[in-house]
């Protein structure tokens, strides 16, 4: 199973974004269908509110409830938690969920470094950890994402970063290549397969190398999805 996470906002109790939620759709349908062999399903999560609001951390709140619900409804399945902007820090956040066995955070927002508490990455160990960032982000700092990275990968080696040079926080200039670095990451962290040779160099590679790993124009032409 994997679950999309929608963007949200730091601060706001109003109801969800519809848009928010809908721009998730396509790639859940998309990962539907690369990992439909295997029986992957994807769902977009709809939350509470729309705000992360401070320590509450609703957003990750609601995350972690619908990993209790998968584990409810189907069972003992590993479960991929994928956001963008604060679905990215949701998902980073409820990574440690016991069912959880792999994280991919699109354009994280995190908090700057005057937060008086950085966000966590000790629970993430025992998981595969992919991040992927626009270096032309204005709304989420790349550079935070990649220090968040470089903190994660001390404890755990199975973490990566990947760097999609002059996009923004859509991540739309290259939506092609991000979706199926997605699909190859969703694939090989819940059923087993091979990685695609950038990801599993990143995955392998030191840091800072494995995390400001360029996204080439063009990933996922030879890889047949």
């Amino acid at each position: 199973m994997v679950l999309l996470l929608p963007d949200g906002e730091a601060d706001s109790h109003r109801r969800p974004s519809s848009l928010a939620y809908v721009l998730q759709l396509p790639l859940a349908r998309t990962l539907a269908r690369a990992g439909q062999d295997d029986g992957l399903a994807a769902h977009v999560v709809r939350y509470r509110c729309r705000g992360w609001n401070a320590t509450d951390a609703q957003l990750a709140a609601d995350a972690e409830w619908a990993v209790e619900e998968v584990v409810r409804r189907y069972g003992d399945i590993p479960v991929c938690l994928a956001g963008h902007g604060m679905g990215g820090r949701a998902a980073l956040r409820a990574g440690g969920h016991a069912a959880v066995n792999s994280v991919l955070a699109m354009a994280p927002w995190l908090p700057g470094e005057a937060s008086a508490e950085p966000e966590p990455v000790k629970h993430l160990l025992g998981r595969q950890v992919l991040l992927v960032h626009g270096t032309n982000d204005t709304r989420s700092d790349p550079e935070l994402s990649f220090r968040l990275a470089e903190r994660a990968k001390k404890t755990n080696r199975d973490t990566c970063r990947f760097e999609v040079h002059s996009d923004g926080h859509g991540l739309r200039q290259h939506r092609a290549e991000v979706v199926a670095l997605a699909a190859d990451f969703v694939r090989g962290s819940l059923f087993g397969r091979a990685y695609a040779r950038p990801v599993a160099d990143a995955l392998a590679a030191p840091p800072p190398l494995g995390l400001r790993m360029p996204l080439a124009a063009g990933f996922g032409r030879s890889l047949g999805r």
